[in-house]
């Protein structure tokens, strides 16, 4: 979402970074960028202006001209100050000292507040808590019965005593049966009774603010008490964002804000602008359709991928879900044990990385990736199910000795996978190359042809030249000076017809015990054939 205001932002940094010195003119100049940059986000005017207002009082002040790199001090006074705009730091769910703990879901229809329901409860169960979701929409054709099968899929019980509105199969809608507020408050009794730590209350929601779905949701917020009433907001929907999330912090009032579809391609101004502008902070943020799609909101960490500094603590959490801990340490022994790295370990990886979710918003997460990012969108996620459909069509054999695999294994191979021969062997190229590098890293030499320091091929250092094979000595190139060339002419001749020693030996200057007298070659016992070598 954020791609074009940090495509914008990283170029203004770069040019920065050209000079050693900023005027008040280069600050002018950067300060006139960033504004440009936000409002082409659709960033609220008056967030833009108090953003700019703050960065261009520091960036003159004392703290970035006795920097010793003053662009790296203003991209840090940048940063600063969106996480400042973004919330500050990330606020965690308030839990009440005695169960249940109740979560209000408010918003607009469409901004994705029954799928919102589904991911949030999925993300508390599996943080060790029993939570309910009741379903308060009877209003939005078929909310109930999709609420229920959202609930289903994370594996969490959903309280529907009435089936709501229900579209017929000539496309006619039924009446909504049922008190919405009723059914809240008998949800609220059931979680107590069934001793439900976490109840999850998903609301109606309407095409615009109107009185009559504010009364309604304030009629249940009082009916069920929440600890955490949270508005859900579409993070595609621009300035009407902030109109919309006014009008309910007034009619209703929330504790903070989801932001969901924050994986779609629109300018991302919302998520900046709702929470300066509102004074709630951004809590959760939905980044895809599938209900694992959901990350708790953390403002330092999404001030880093705008400024495309990466995100590698989210990645790192994701990681540390897909991998098994007891896996990750199996295979680290068996690498420091000098075990090859195989293709059953290799399927291994590939499985834990499908866990992790999708591999372009993986490596969005990886610092300076955004001038990569036309090859991140070009990236197909197929390619990992046909490497993995490759490993599969091999047998336990081959995948633990990939060299046994020749021509026919490997038509064999392509032909059960549905690839071509051309994929094998790329894989197999690939999965060579990777084992030599497990090898270096297991010996702790880093990556291959980076040399012990992890140096790059071609650099210099004692080190790395220890290591490489010592190259013949080229011959002296011959002098300019006449009487110079003249002499290393001579010296060339007498070495030519024996009169004159190539270099004493043992001496690294050419300088040492005079050379021995060499004895007569016709005492020596030599093969025969070889007296031609010796003049004879």
């Amino acid at each position: 979402m954020f791609a074009t205001l940090s495509d914008r932002l990283t170029s203004t940094f770069k040019n920065l970074r050209t000079k050693g010195r900023l005027s008040e003119a280069d600050i002018d100049a950067t300060v006139r960028e960033i504004r440009r940059a936000l409002l082409d986000a659709d960033v609220a005017v008056s967030v833009v202006r108090e953003f700019t207002g703050k960065v261009r009082e520091r960036a003159l002040s004392a703290e970035v001209s006795g920097a010793l790199n003053p662009a790296q001090q203003v991209v840090k006074i940048v940063n600063d100050e969106l996480v400042s705009v973004l919330g500050g730091e990330q606020r965690p769910l308030r839990f009440a000292k005695t169960p249940p703990t109740v979560i209000l879901l408010a918003g607009l229809q469409g901004a994705g507040k029954t799928t919102l329901a589904g991911k949030l409860a999925l993300h508390l169960r599996e943080k060790g808590h029993t939570p309910l979701l009741v379903a308060a929409d009877l209003q939005r054709p078929n909310a109930v019965t999709q609420l229920q099968v959202v609930g289903q899929r994370a594996g969490v019980p959903v309280f529907a005593p009435h089936p709501g509105t229900q579209e017929g199969s000539d496309g006619s809608l039924s009446a909504p049966a049922g008190d919405p507020v009723a059914v809240a408050r008998d949800g609220l009794a059931t979680a107590r009774s069934r001793q439900h730590d976490v109840l999850i209350v998903d609301t109606a929601g309407r095409l615009g603010v109107d009185a009559e779905m504010m009364q309604q949701a304030a009629d249940i917020r009082d009916a069920v008490g929440p600890d955490e009433t949270l508005f859900v907001i579409d993070a595609m929907i621009g300035q009407d964002a902030v109109a919309t999330a006014q009008a309910f912090a007034e009619g209703v009032g929330f504790t903070g804000v989801v932001l969901s579809k924050l994986d779609g391609d629109a300018r991302g101004g919302a998520a900046l602008s709702v929470a300066s502008v509102t004074g709630r902070p951004i809590m959760f943020a939905s980044t895809g359709e599938k209900l694992t799609d959901f990350e708790v909101f953390h403002p330092d960490r999404m001030a880093g991928r705008i400024l495309d500094m990466g995100d590698v603590l989210s990645l790192i959490e994701q990681a540390e879900k897909a991998f098994d801990a007891e896996q990750a340490e199996a295979m680290a022994g068996k690498l420091a044990s000098g075990e090859d790295f195989t293709l059953e370990d290799f399927l291994v990886q590939m499985q834990g990385l499908r866990q992790m979710g999708s591999m372009k918003k993986m490596l969005g997460m990886l610092p300076g990736m955004g001038e990569m990012r036309e090859v991140i969108e070009n990236f197909d996620e197929r390619e990992v199910d046909r490497i993995e459909a490759i490993v599969r069509s091999m047998t336990p054999a081959e995948r633990q000795n990939p060299k046994i695999i020749n021509g026919s294994r490997r038509s064999r191979i392509a032909r059960g996978s549905g690839s071509t021969t051309a994929d094998v062997n790329q894989l197999l190229e690939r999965f060579a190359s990777a084992q030599v590098m497990m090898k270096q890293m297991a010996k702790g030499a880093g990556l291959p042809g980076m040399g012990g320091m992890g140096r790059l091929p071609g650099m210099g250092g004692k080190k790395s030249r220890g290591k490489m094979a010592p190259q013949a000595r080229k011959a002296k190139a011959k002098s300019g000076n006449p009487a110079k060339r003249a002499q290393q002419e001579r010296e060339a001749a007498e070495r030519a017809a024996g009169k004159r020693p190539a270099g004493a030996p043992g001496s690294a200057f050419g300088l040492g015990r005079p050379a021995e007298p060499s004895a007569d070659p016709s005492s020596l016992d030599l093969p025969p054939g070889l007296e031609k070598f010796l003049g004879r």
